[in-house]
């Protein structure tokens, strides 16, 4: 194993071991908090989270022992159930991004009626949609045979070795990411688009408001005016740089693996392996960008943290102070004695 490869697993495993613990945190999060489960978000960010994790468990680990043992890691149907679950787990997970990004859309531009169009039950067919949607590919791969080991990403993925199969192979993997990586892409844009025109908007009337009330107050310290002014200009970055977080990370994790699938199907173009292989670490870094993105650094889920942190704390302190306690009693019975 060269210096690339080597570099390619440590990335592997570091990808895996953030994924790994910040979903389940995650998951702590929404088992401990009943205030984020009753709310139609929770059922997105519990599909995404559920479908991080079991990328992170089954297809990176797998993908993993290819890199090191430059060839299958596994069984053939075994192999199989991994590129199912690969083609699955990467359309619901650019699914339920698109999903979130509706779901804010509607609370943005419409927040008035916003418990009445996003309801639990809404959220649900939604869940399901996607799954249905996700489901579809897989499926028509498994019953044409092209799920395999993939020498280029080193993974079990969709593939096809059947040269007489080329083109229908090629119109297949066109449609599968139209239909999942660029119809989501399109969905961020349009919905976050309307969500940072009405931020913009009500900006503006705040600014409006700040302004006036700036004029209005004559004797106001030159300071507080200067963290008045400064606050307008972070009101103005937040929502901006929020959508451009949305729309960034889900570019720079997915884009360059599917680019790269659609270019290795025109054969004038060389790939280089140790590029396949990086491109997929990059898709699997989505799984671990994800819980940060969507969930941990939201003030809910922040709250559910530190609660869950001061549990375990207080539960140490005190089974600490009982141990303490028990000690101190058996030093003084034998003196009683």
């Amino acid at each position: 194993m060269n210096s690339w490869d080597a570099g390619l697993a440590g990335l592997l495993v570091g990808t895996m071991g953030v994924s790994l613990l910040s979903n389940a945190l995650v998951l702590l999060c929404l088992l401990h908090s009943a205030d984020i489960r009753r709310q139609a978000p929770a059922l997105f960010t519990l599909n995404l989270t559920c479908g991080n994790l079991l990328c992170t468990v089954v297809n990176m680990p797998l993908t993993l022992a290819g890199v090191v043992a430059q060839r299958p890691p596994a069984g053939d149907r075994l192999c199989r159930l991994a590129a199912f679950l690969d083609t699955f787990l990467a359309a619901n997970s650019m699914l339920s991004m698109a999903a979130l990004s509706i779901d804010r859309w509607v609370a943005v531009v419409f927040p008035l009626s916003y418990r009445a169009k996003m309801r639990l039950r809404d959220a649900a067919l939604m869940v399901a949609y996607t799954w249905l949607h996700a489901l579809t590919f897989p499926a028509a791969a498994l019953a044409l045979s092209w799920l395999g080991f993939h020498q280029l990403y080193a993974s079990c993925t969709l593939c096809s070795r059947r040269p007489d199969e080329r083109l229908r192979f090629a119109v297949f993997t066109g449609v599968f990411h139209a239909l999942s990586f660029l119809l989501s892409f399109v969905v961020l844009c349009c919905t976050y688009c309307k969500v940072l025109k009405v931020a913009r908007f009500h900006c503006k009337r705040i600014d409006v408001i700040t302004m006036q009330t700036l004029v209005l107050l004559v004797d106001i310290h030159p300071s507080v005016r200067e963290r008045c002014l400064e606050e307008q200009k972070r009101r103005r970055q937040r929502a901006s740089r929020k959508i451009s977080t949305f729309i960034g990370t889900f570019l720079v994790c997915f884009a360059p693996y599917v680019i790269t699938r659609l270019v290795e199907l025109s054969s004038a173009v060389p790939i280089s392996s140790h590029w396949g292989v990086l491109s997929k670490c990059l898709a699997y870094s989505k799984a671990a960008s994800d819980p940060f993105v969507y969930s941990l650094l939201r003030h809910q889920y922040r709250k559910s943290c530190r609660e869950i942190l001061n549990r375990v704390l207080h539960r140490r302190s005190l089974r600490s102070s009982g141990l303490t306690r028990d000690s101190h009693s058996q030093n003084i019975l034998p003196v009683s004695e």
